[in-house]
């Protein structure tokens, strides 16, 4: 009798979006719905079997995302395209899979990651906007986008930013480098995008918080080179709250992506 050959072993690439208000970030937790749970459930009940799905990276509760990146192996013979059609047929309206493509057999969502893009946006009105509300952080004081523009500019290249991590973060090297970190002002919102080859936990929500206090001139844009020379996080601005953040991109160089740095 003549046994049928094992499928061979593939690598699926997602790239995903998703609301993360109502989720207790990515990670999966035994008790919290999480955006990796809620994709892994979907994904197993494609394969038929208990099935990893890998991130790029964690996001923090109430965390957004355009472009994480996900990863996982299958011995399937589903096509690029069902597993679009079936996972999002499968997962809640909060989120979506808006790429599948096939790649290597050793790619890693977060191994293979070269760089990523943040950005954090603000409100900048005297009232609120219930449209957004969601999606940014509302400041009702004037901010000057100019001078929070310098400061962003002098956090660009190689530091260590220990200054501007979470006192629980369990990483032991603090030095980051960040190809770009820049202002921009549209109206009533202000972004700040940051782009660089690896973040440490609340990094960029404390980056925005501590433009937020050069913006309000709490303190000149001189003052973030002296936060960094300090690596004292108290010295440094509040935490921005997670809704105003959302990872806009994962750099992938076998997808055909181009890293700034």
């Amino acid at each position: 009798m003549c046994s049928v050959p094992e499928a061979k072993q593939r690598s699926i690439h997602l790239r995903v979006a998703y609301d993360g208000t109502d989720y207790a970030g990515w990670q999966i937790q035994p008790r919290d719905p999480t955006v990796q749970g809620r994709l892994t459930e979907a994904v197993t009940e494609m394969e038929g079997q208990p099935t990893k799905v890998y991130g790029a990276g964690r996001t923090d509760a109430g965390v957004h995302a355009r472009g994480q990146g996900a990863s996982f192996g299958t011995h399937s013979t589903i096509p690029a395209n069902g597993y679009l059609l079936g996972l999002n047929a499968l997962l809640p309206d909060d989120i979506a899979v808006l790429e599948v493509t096939e790649v290597d057999a050793d790619f890693h969502a977060r191994f293979s990651a070269r760089g990523k893009h943040y950005r954090y946006t603000l409100w900048n009105a005297p009232t609120r906007q219930p449209l957004i509300t969601r999606f940014a952080w509302h400041r009702w004081k004037p901010l000057d986008d100019e001078a929070m523009a310098r400061a962003a500019g002098l956090l660009e290249g190689e530091h260590d930013f220990d200054a501007f991590r979470a006192a629980d973060c369990e990483r032991d090297n603090a030095v980051r480098r960040l190809w770009h970190v820049g202002v921009t002002r549209h109206s009533d919102l202000i972004r700040i995008d940051v782009e660089g080859t690896a973040f440490l936990k609340y990094m960029v929500r404390t980056i925005a918080g501590s433009l937020v206090e050069v913006g309000l001139g709490k303190r000149p844009p001189g003052w973030i080179t002296d936060v960094l020379a300090s690596r004292d996080r108290r010295l440094a601005g509040p935490t921005a709250p997670p809704q105003g953040l959302c990872l806009e991109r994962v750099y992938y160089p076998e997808l055909g992506d181009r890293p700034p740095g």
